[in-house]
């Protein structure tokens, strides 16, 4: 239920609240004071986009704000789901700056358009002018029975199955089409893979590779300045290790003395054992070098292979190459099953179709079930509302399967006796057609769980007794909905619970629309203008009184 509606600088208004009765609400007003403003201000609320066309000081940004009460409507798990802030009185903003930035936030914290679309709902359902020219559409008439037959579960089990299908069929496409190209590249790429493969490659072997070609390639020069070190070190008179031995046996004749000389003798003593092991591997070193043209020859054309393939493929390195051949090995291996695979996917395709169709039948027959009971409760509020020969008929096609599921329906309306029902797009007037909607809104109203309904000069071309009628049936349905009607029509406006009045104030620079509610009194002045004009008539005055005590 709206508890409270606040507009600041939105088209004609500067500033307005609104704070509705939770029955019937009334708005009247001259032609185009901002009456349907307001609408497009709520639709703002409910996840509209806007632009600084709305902006009336364009230098200062603009604030929607609406209170809902909404602890009876179990919206807490759909806050969770987007991770949004739950309240049992809900704060909606919308904010549009001067630059036309958009912004919209859910009890302060930030939201987006989409969750305040779904969130919307769930609260409001706003009937507009546009409302009444969907309702021609064949689209529009499927969501109506759903909305009777209260089809939520089956035709949501559908869409899941729908959607299921549309991404099965996808992949089958896809694979189908990415079939012939890897069947166009199945050569190459097996050629590529196969001399990748038997390239037999490592992933530290080129730097070890291009270490032992330099140490083949210079062997001569290592050998001799390997032997030259050891010459130093061990193999001449004044070798480094035997300089250094004279060294610790001088000091041992002294090391005895204190401790000083001592820890010295243990330092040469030290370097001593570390020359030993330097020979020793030096030795090692020299071995094992050799010059082998045959062995340099063989670890250069490997060297050479490797740079040719790096350079093939445009890499820098052995393990890019078996990255490259981990990929071919994935496209050879998927062409040598593509057969397989897309076979499997043509299945799971198929599965998936025959679960729309039976998901589909299921919502099918709901629909079709109800007919009979939606037409004869329409037909009755047809008659109620002055049109006693009136006739209805749901016209039924199957389909394709598409996201709504597998049906057409066409809502064919007659208003004289004798005429086959058309449909809506050629039979109805203007009139009828208000009391058409009207009657629809009136069913759907006990089937759902919205707790306001807003209408907009639903009353088009309707007068008379037939307005009292409409107003008492707004009137049974705010027994259970917060109704807000907006209406030129006197009948309408003396059955409401609160009566609000919007008009222009020319008093101040710029025009700007205002509302106020109306006491007892000003509620019998406004009605009596309605009927009578600007000046009203005793007459007029009585008739609004009359219409009040109805």
């Amino acid at each position: 239920m709206l508890l409270n509606l606040h507009i600041e600088n939105y088209a004609l208004i500067q500033e307005l609240s609104l704070s509705p009765d939770k029955a019937l609400n009334i708005v009247t007003g001259e032609t185009g004071a901002g009456k349907s403003i307001m609408l497009g201000a709520l639709g703002l609320l409910l996840g509209k986009r806007a632009d600084t066309k709305v902006l009336l000081d364009t230098n200062r940004k603009c604030i929607i704000e609406g209170v809902f009460d909404i602890r009876a409507y179990q919206l807490k798990g759909l806050f969770d789901e987007h991770d949004m802030e739950f309240e049992e009185e809900c704060i909606i903003r919308r904010e549009i700056s001067p630059s036309g930035k958009s912004r919209a936030f859910v009890n302060d914290g930030v939201s987006n358009l989409e969750f305040l679309k779904v969130l919307g709902t769930s609260l409001m359902d706003v009937h507009s002018q546009h409302e009444t020219l969907l309702l021609a559409t064949n689209k529009f008439q499927l969501g109506i029975i759903d909305d009777f037959a209260q089809n939520n579960t089956q035709l949501t089990t559908y869409q899941a199955a729908f959607r299921k299908y549309q991404d099965q069929h996808s992949i089958y496409e896809e694979l189908v089409s990415e079939s012939a190209e890897l069947k166009k590249e199945a050569d190459y790429n097996q050629f590529l893979f196969d001399e990748l493969d038997k390239a037999d490659l490592h992933a530290t072997e080129q730097q070890e590779l291009e270490e032992q070609v330099n140490k083949l390639e210079n062997a001569e020069e290592i050998k001799l300045k390997l032997n030259e070190a050891l010459a130093y070190l061990d193999q001449s008179e004044v070798s480094v290790n035997t300089m250094v031995y004279d060294l610790k046996s001088t000091l041992d004749q002294i090391s005895s003395y204190t401790e000083s000389f001592g820890k010295l003798n243990e330092r040469i003593n030290s370097i001593l054992i570390e020359l030993k092991d330097l020979t020793n591997e030096l030795e090692s070193e020299e071995s094992l070098v050799e010059y082998d043209p045959q062995l340099t020859e063989e670890k250069q054309q490997r060297l050479s292979l490797i740079y040719k393939l790096q350079q093939k493929h445009q890499v820098d390195s052995i393990q890019e190459l078996l990255d490259i051949l981990e990929t071919l090995s994935d496209k050879v291996l998927k062409v040598e099953n593509l057969d397989t695979v897309i076979e499997e996917a043509r299945q799971a395709r198929d599965k998936a179709y025959g679960d729309v169709l039976e998901s589909g039948g299921v919502l099918s027959k709901s629909r079709i079930s109800c007919f009979k009971t939606f037409e004869d409760k329409l037909l009755q509020l047809l008659y109620e509302l002055g049109m006693p020969e009136a006739s209805i008929s749901i016209q039924h096609k199957s389909i394709e399967p598409g996201n709504a599921g597998l049906d057409e329906v066409n809502i064919g309306f007659s208003a004289n006796k004798g005429i086959a029902p058309q449909s809506l797009k050629v039979a109805a007037s203007g009139g009828e057609f208000s009391r058409l909607m009207f009657s629809i809104k009136y069913i759907l109203a006990d089937r759902t769980a919205l707790p306001t309904i807003v209408f907009d000069e639903i009353d088009t071309g309707v007068s008379g007794e037939i307005a009292i009628k409409l107003a008492q049936m707004m009137h049974q349905m705010a027994a259970n909905h917060q109704v807000i009607t907006i209406t030129h029509l006197p009948q309408i406006a003396a059955k409401g619970h609160a009566h609000y009045f919007v008009y222009k104030d020319n008093e101040s620079e710029t025009t700007s629309s205002k509302i106020r509610e109306l006491s007892e009194a000003d509620r019998i002045t406004e009605i009596a203008q309605m009927i009578g004009g600007k000046e009203p008539s005793e007459k007029s005055l009585e008739s609004a009184k009359e219409l009040m005590a109805l």
